[in-house]
């Protein structure tokens, strides 16, 4: 079973389980073992993972952590667990840093089994961070939090890697988390960058409680105005690859006429399913998506006649996506969330093999330019 395959199919289970997991033992046997099996790690073989790992600390002796997961007969990642349902913001995971400080290992994770905390030592080297690069639950999964989970898998586990895309979460998550500071109330040195970049005057306190709420004001309607742009900005500057063009194809107005192509956030978190999806079978930077008025399309290569699946969010009572067969017929599904596209992991990866099968019927298809292939109308 496929690494995003396994990943559903507990997050699944997790809903049904965690009201029965009541204790410490129950959360990590029920849930917390099987996500670690998820990695591809064998929870059976001591050798690749150790329960109750014990390392003695300065004058501690004896204390465990619940999980070591072995490379080379070396701790790599090690788990702290609590009972789900825990509150892991109002408890330190202390014994966690101990262990992390004494051991060769680089990455540390608190969790109740739903929520997952992941840390490093970015700050300072071998000493555990206080704040988490990586921190989701798994029953709230999205594409960008799927990719980088799937980096901590036993096939493709690259300490560097990880560590490079743990610095670059990091200070996302903290600039994120100040903007959303801002957002709720913005702070005196925020109102005074933007006031005296547009006012002359003094700046004196009745200014800055004159200008508080015009900067406020601003911050909202910039960001609803800008959203697309902003996404597709951050989408890039993550490697996301991400093209926000107009399908020519689905262009019927004059050349007069404003466009009207808005990429919503619902298309982007599906352009980035259809993304972690796809990559088992072919590199991420093939996937790239063209935003239409009708649909927006995901592509390999960016070739409009390798459609992978046309993303049908536009409607206002529906979402819908289009998938492809071996003769690029098209066939709409109606769905009820952006995360059913999981469900349709096996034809989109199967969609994308055919297309680099050249004794398939659509694998040599080259010519951008062509005609894009023809709807079917009905809606399964």
């Amino acid at each position: 079973m496929e690494f995003v395959e396994r990943i559903q199919e507990l997050a699944t289970q997790v809903e049904s389980r965690k009201v029965h997991s009541t204790t410490e033992e129950a959360t990590k046997m029920g849930l917390i073992a099987p996500f670690i099996a998820a990695l591809g790690y064998d929870v059976f073989n001591p050798l690749e993972v150790c329960p109750e790992f014990t390392a003695d600390v300065g004058p501690k002796k004896g204390e465990k952590v619940d999980y070591a997961i072995m490379r080379e007969g070396k701790p790599s990642i090690l788990f702290e667990c609590k009972s789900v349902g825990s509150d892991l913001d109002k408890l330190t995971p202390a014994q966690l840093a101990r262990y992390f400080h004494v051991t060769e290992a680089k990455f540390a994770v608190f969790t109740d089994g739903v929520r997952y905390q992941f840390f490093s030592d970015l700050d300072d080297l071998n000493k555990m961070d206080h704040r988490p690069f990586l921190d989701f639950e798994i029953t709230k999964l999205d594409g960008l939090t799927i990719t980088e989970l799937a980096k901590f898998h036993k096939d493709a586990f690259d300490e560097e890697r990880i560590r490079s895309a743990a610095i670059e979460l990091k200070y996302l998550r903290g600039i994120k988390r100040k903007l959303a500071e801002e957002w709720v109330n913005p702070s005196e040195e925020f109102v005074k960058l933007f006031t005296t970049a547009v006012y002359d005057g003094r700046l004196t306190q009745a200014t800055k409680e004159q200008f508080t709420p015009l900067v406020k004001q601003a911050l909202h309607s910039f960001i609803s105005d800008h959203v697309n742009r902003r996404l597709n900005a951050a989408l890039r500057s993550s490697d996301s690859s991400v093209s926000l063009v107009a399908d020519s194809s689905d262009v019927t107005e004059s050349a007069n006429d404003p466009p009207e192509i808005e990429t919503t956030e619902q298309e982007i978190e599906g352009f980035m399913i259809v993304k972690a999806i796809c990559r088992e079978v072919v590199a991420p930077a093939r996937v790239v998506m063209r935003d239409t008025r009708s649909y927006c399309g995901v592509l390999l290569d960016d070739n409009n006649r390798k459609p992978i699946c046309r993303l049908r969010f536009n409607s206002q009572t529906a979402l819908g996506v289009s998938l492809f067969d071996s003769q690029k017929n098209e066939t709409r599904y109606r769905i009820e969330h952006v995360d059913d596209l999981w469900g349709f992991a096996e034809q989109l990866k199967a969609t994308c093999k055919a297309y680099d099968d050249p004794d398939s019927p659509i694998g040599t298809e080259t010519d951008d330019d062509a005609e894009p292939v023809q709807s079917s109308e009905p809606i399964v």
